[in-house]
């Protein structure tokens, strides 16, 4: 898919399990264009098969055509160009082209069973379009201070360059004012919605911003039917690189929705610090290993996401001694099966057991005090002698 035009190709499975190319041709990326791509693909549907639509995410640039044949009731894919290209790449294709691109997209959609495109709805569609202007606006607006303390502090500063750069600053933080207002609108349109971003930003630290983008970045959490599946989306899931003996360093992936990761920063910090006692657990379980505190920060964010999934789908308010109440029932739990293995203990082992907590996890370990056995009602001796009499 390319701004003014795309390459299309037609392809099917045989009854040996082959893909086989039909037709190829190029169409104009206009309305005029996907009429025609339409009565060119009717010529080719089979009724005992189903015509599916697989095109390459490339921009905006893919968004009418998948549209239009999602109205007109047609199965649309919408595949990840790095995907895409990985599928080519294994199909030997050392060139690169649309028309290649095509091809390779016709073969895995004969040869794979792919999830279809689910559009978004036009209230989140407009709202991850506010989100996303808002991301950006931010970016200029820190690029924009950026140069007024280089200016600042140059050896001869110029006052013109001050004065522009405050005026741009001025209308940077008017739109930033004004696009807030506007997601505040379009939540407030859907009574729906609003009530869930809501509940959402009972979250210490959660903002409106915070809830909104996350809920436009994942359409509302329609396509996830566990938090593992939007973990990775996200780009929060962990990857090892491990080679025989050779152990690399673990890390998240970051393949997944920037997006998500950065709104997500600030929050992270504000609920470490505000103490919200299921993220201040995790932070201080981690930097208690010795993990530096920026992985103790993402692994929060991790579960912030997880936590907004969950009320999400429960329709729920957060409850602020969630994580406490977890921790108690964990701890009467391991007190009750602390109790239950003791019950055949003599009462100077009792005596010697004690109770450690690992720092901020709320995980109760029950050790003994000294590294002994407790073997006092063993009818045999214990030592040297156990087997063998020593005079």
């Amino acid at each position: 898919m390319a701004k003014d035009k795309f390459d299309a190709c037609f392809s099917v499975l045989t009854a040996e399990h082959r893909v086989v190319v039909k037709a190829t041709r190029q169409f104009a990326n206009t309305p005029t264009g996907f009429a025609e791509f339409s009565r060119w693909a009717g010529k080719w549907e089979n009724p005992q098969a189903q015509l599916v639509f697989i095109m390459e995410a490339t921009g905006v640039y893919y968004e009418n055509l998948a549209w239009r044949l999602h109205q007109q009731g047609r199965q649309v894919v919408v595949m990840l160009p790095n995907r895409a290209r990985k599928f080519a790449q294994s199909l030997g294709h050392k060139s690169k082209n649309d028309r290649i691109d095509a091809k390779a997209l016709a073969h895995m959609g004969a040869e794979r069973h792919l999830a279809p495109w689910q559009p978004m709805s036009p209230q989140l569609y407009l709202l991850r379009k506010l989100t996303r202007e808002h991301e950006q606006v931010q970016l200029m607006r820190t690029e924009a201070i950026n140069r007024l303390h280089a200016e600042s502090h140059a050896m001869l500063p110029g006052k013109g360059t001050q004065r522009r750069l405050n005026k741009t600053l001025q209308l940077y933080e008017a739109q930033l004012q004004q696009i807030a207002r506007e997601i505040k609108a379009t939540l407030q349109a859907d009574a729906q919605l609003e009530e869930r971003i809501q509940k959402i930003t009972t979250i210490p630290g959660v903002g409106l911003l915070t809830a909104a983008t996350l809920v436009a970045e994942t359409n509302g959490f329609a396509l996830f039917t566990s938090h593992k599946q939007l973990v990775s989306y996200a780009g929060y899931d962990v990857v090892e690189n491990q080679s025989g003996n050779r152990v690399g360093r673990e890390k998240i992936s970051k393949q997944g929705n920037s997006h998500i990761r950065r709104i997500l920063h600030m929050p992270a910090l504000n609920a470490v610090s505000r103490k919200v006692p299921v993220c201040r657990a995790l932070y201080e379980r981690l930097t208690g290993k010795g993990k530096r505190k920026m992985v103790a920060y993402v692994a929060v964010q991790k579960k912030l996401l997880v936590l907004i999934y969950t009320l999400w789908k429960r329709n729920q308010a957060f409850d602020p001694q969630y994580g406490q109440k977890q921790e108690e029932t964990e701890n009467n739990n391991l007190i009750q099966e602390a109790g239950a293995s003791l019950s055949g203990v003599s009462e100077a082992d009792k005596d010697a057991i004690t109770e450690e907590t690992e720092p901020g996890t709320g995980e109760k370990e029950i050790a003994p005090a000294q590294a002994r056995a407790t073997q006092d009602e063993l009818p045999l001796p214990v030592g040297p002698g156990a087997l063998f009499q020593v005079d």
